[in-house]
């Protein structure tokens, strides 16, 4: 007996059950994850949610995954826009200005800082987290090697970090992503006094 069309397939639902994870820690933090509030947000049944993840941390860590799946992805491609020799600083600046996501954080953007919380609370995150920020890092390399920053490797966690810093206070205090960039670009431009 074949599988009506009408049907959803076992990975989308699978896929809506994470969208709904991810919507939810970002409208309302991890504690809000229950299995009946992800069924009502995913638009299935409550069985389909512990049919499709057996216990919360798989549910965190399937979440987590796909988040960095798919920011490894972005930033992998970002990172590799940032081989052409013409790269300059206005280049670097509105690379930032898309990392940093525009003017407004919605629960896309405050997801990922409790997720990474979350990993630090459960050690099997971790390793998660950790290919995240290495697709991070590598784009922070591929910029400052292209501004001829020295060592970019060295910097270029200290850059990451300084990113989600000021992510972090735009979350807080509501500042402007301008200050994002004028904060990376003044970095840069102390690293390699030659840039313009």
């Amino acid at each position: 007996m074949g599988q009506n069309a009408d049907m959803p397939h076992a990975s989308d639902t699978r896929q809506s059950i994470i969208d709904a994870v991810l919507r939810i820690i970002g409208q309302d933090g991890v504690a809000a994850v229950t299995n009946r509030r992800i069924a009502k947000e995913a638009g299935v049944s409550l069985g389909s949610v512990t049919y499709h993840f057996a216990t919360q941390h798989e549910l965190l860590r399937e979440s987590l995954l796909y988040f960095v799946a798919e920011e490894t992805r972005h930033f992998s491609a970002l990172a590799g826009a940032c081989t052409d020799e013409r790269f300059d600083i206005g280049q670097a600046a509105e690379t930032v200005a898309r990392v940093a996501g525009g003017n407004a954080f919605d629960s896309r953007h405050i997801a990922p800082f409790e997720l990474y919380v979350q990993a630090g609370r459960d050690e099997r995150l971790r390793a998660a987290a950790t290919e995240c920020f290495a697709a991070y890092d590598l784009l922070a390399t591929r910029i400052l090697n292209q501004l001829g920053v020295p060592d970019p490797e060295r910097l270029a966690g200290v850059a990451v970090a300084l990113v989600f810093g000021q992510q972090l206070r735009r979350l807080a205090t509501g500042a402007p992503a301008e200050e994002l960039v004028d904060t990376l670009l003044i970095l840069t431009r102390c690293a390699a006094p030659r840039i313009p």
